[in-house]
């Protein structure tokens, strides 16, 4: 039994491509093993509050004298970890919002990223080392080498750096671009690659949830398949 962890960020309930490629990996892990568990945490619909006081950005032992950040935001900053901690496996859906990241998914980094909880420090190891994190990340217009866009998705290399530097997950990512292909007349020309793109992500979803989902549930974190390249 394997235990996946899938976060949703999309403001957009219906049309969705980050939601639909997500909920593929989720439905190829769920079938995989059984009795795996997959845990739903929708950050749009039920969105976390701001971190409330910034000596939750520190574990207990870490944080300065006399800090009390109140026992209902350590108390759902506790959760959040918990939620982490107890997952096999990490699933994000990251759609590119203004460039960055959605506020809501950020809100949860915020809480789970604790030097000393989930990120090494001189009081604690790695916890995370190793355990697979999929980032699905959609992007509305076309960031190809050498177009105007180049360079300017500010969201994926954050969860890269965060989840995978700063706290040592393994980290996959399933990129789509050009959702916005059908809408945007300057991007009409193209909407035939996005659908493409979009067909060979759900493609990619499944595959690797099966992959993460038949792996082994021993709780040898990083034993599971290698992650899949950037695509």
């Amino acid at each position: 039994m394997s235990t996946l962890l899938h976060l949703d960020s999309s403001a957009d309930r219906t049309m969705s491509r980050s939601r639909s490629i997500t909920a593929a990996f989720a439905s190829a892990f769920s079938a995989a093993g059984p009795g795996n568990v997959v845990v739903h945490r929708d950050l749009h619909a039920d969105p976390l509050p701001h971190l409330p006081d910034a000596s939750l950005h520190w574990a207990a032992g870490l944080r300065r004298p006399g800090a009390e950040p109140g026992q209902a935001a350590e108390a759902l900053q506790q959760r959040l970890v918990a939620e982490l901690l107890g997952a096999d496996v990490l699933l994000v859906g990251v759609p590119l919002y203004n460039y960055s990241l959605p506020s809501s998914l950020k809100a949860w980094l915020d809480h789970v990223h604790v030097p000393g909880l989930t990120a090494p420090s001189a009081v604690s190891a790695a916890p995370l080392t190793g355990r697979p994190a999929v980032l699905v990340t959609s992007r509305g217009g076309n960031y190809d080498a050498g177009t105007v866009n180049e360079g300017r998705d500010h969201a994926t290399p954050v969860l890269e750096l965060v989840l995978g530097e700063e706290m040592g997950m393994a980290v996959s990512v399933i990129a789509i671009g050009l959702t916005l292909a059908s809408a945007v007349p300057g991007l009409a020309a193209q909407a035939a690659r996005g659908e493409r793109e979009y067909a060979e992500s759900l493609r990619l979803a499944r595959e690797l949830g099966e992959r993460f989902g038949s792996a082994s549930s021993s709780r040898q974190r990083g034993a599971g398949p290698e992650p899949l390249p950037r695509t």
